[in-house]
């Protein structure tokens, strides 16, 4: 089959053939019929992420926000089906462990990052296999575009898991939200279909007038304000700050703005991970955090049971994620479109759909 292969950090990225999956007992083998491509994608091309376990080794195949038809089921699987249109979370969890038990496979003590480890490939290929099926995966409901599934990836997915379900919003809150990428106009959208005004800050008029589109009822500038905490804070109620304040970006200076963006008893949502340059460590104004009785919560993945809501709000049009996909690309394309991330110029998000 063919497939898009790793051969080590910055090295051009392939297309070449390799061979089929093999399926796991407990697993599946699933034909691709889309894809979306991460910067995680990106910063894992790289060599980034050293510091938190991750480690490219060439042979890899990345993609980890796939949709497709499963075509071969394990002898221990017993919820799924050949033929079963398919998605799942791209931390694959076992289902056994004490974190699982209660809930949340998406921080899984054995957790597997599909696409990123030599024995879990991604879905950059014609097929891909999915570990631990009756845990991680999810049944698409009939009528439901793979490409839309594709956009829900693990950005989407990320920013509802973080929006609806680690932090605390209610209708009329303030929301900022620092970095308008992909994750970031994902967490905007889901933050404004729950109620929330919605602040969006980016460098790019492109990614803000997208955030607007998206729900966005307010949006600074970075490069036209001094101080953009400040600038957040003037858009609410008597300048108090927001109520949530999420760094979906993951630089040192978008995570001090989304603090300093929030007021008291605020809290601020980190799903951005970091860059080579931070390599996970960034200073922070401790001392205010306690007096103002802030909270810095983070948000990584999704456990696959919260699916459902997604697809709740799909249905009744409260949710659209296929508004978020940029472009639909071939598999010849993927390798130019990781490589391109590097120049931030994506509004949104690719998704490949054509294997």
């Amino acid at each position: 089959m063919r497939a898009v292969v790793f051969h080590g950090p910055g090295e051009p990225l392939t297309v070449e053939e390799v061979d089929r999956p093999d399926c796991d007992p407990e697993g599946v083998v699933v034909e691709t019929e889309a894809c979306g491509v991460c910067r995680s994608d990106w910063h894992a091309w790289q060599g980034d992420w050293s510091w938190i376990g991750v480690m490219s080794t060439p042979g890899l195949i990345f993609g980890h926000e796939p949709v497709g038809r499963i075509v071969e089921v394990g002898e221990n699987v017993s919820g799924f089906s050949e033929g079963d249109r398919v998605t799942n979370p791209f931390n694959l969890a076992d289902g056994t462990c004490h974190r699982c038990k209660q809930g949340h496979q998406n921080t899984c003590e054995r957790s597997v990052p599909m696409g990123f480890v030599e024995f879990s490939k991604g879905a950059f290929a014609e097929e891909y296999p999915v570990r631990y099926a009756d845990t991680n995966l999810v049944k698409i409901p009939d009528g439901v575009d793979p490409v839309d599934v594709a956009g829900l990836g693990c950005r989407f997915a990320t920013a509802f898991h973080g929006i609806a379900h680690r932090v605390d919003i209610a209708p009329g809150d303030w929301v900022a939200v620092h970095g308008c990428g992909g994750v970031g106009l994902s967490a905007i959208h889901v933050a404004d279909a729950l109620g929330a005004n919605v602040i969006a800050v980016d460098v790019k008029q492109a990614a803000l007038d997208k955030a607007v589109e998206l729900g966005a009822d307010e949006t600074v500038t970075v490069d036209e304000v001094q101080d953009v905490p400040q600038a957040v804070k003037k858009h609410t109620p008597r300048s108090r700050g927001a109520d949530v304040s999420v760094d979906a970006l993951g630089i040192a200076a978008t995570c001090r703005n989304s603090i300093n963006s929030i007021g008291k008893g605020g809290q601020h949502l980190q799903i951005g991970l970091t860059t080579s340059e931070e390599e996970g460590e960034v200073s922070l104004p401790v001392d205010q955090i306690v007096f103002d009785e802030r909270e810095f919560l983070g948000s990584y993945g999704m456990p696959a049971h919260e699916y459902d809501e997604i697809f709740r709000m799909m249905a009744t049009g409260k949710l659209s994620p296929g508004k978020i996909v940029s472009e639909t690309i071939s598999l010849d394309e993927v390798p130019d479109t990781i490589a391109s991330m590097g120049e931030y110029d994506t509004v949104g998000i690719p998704v490949c759909n054509s294997f």
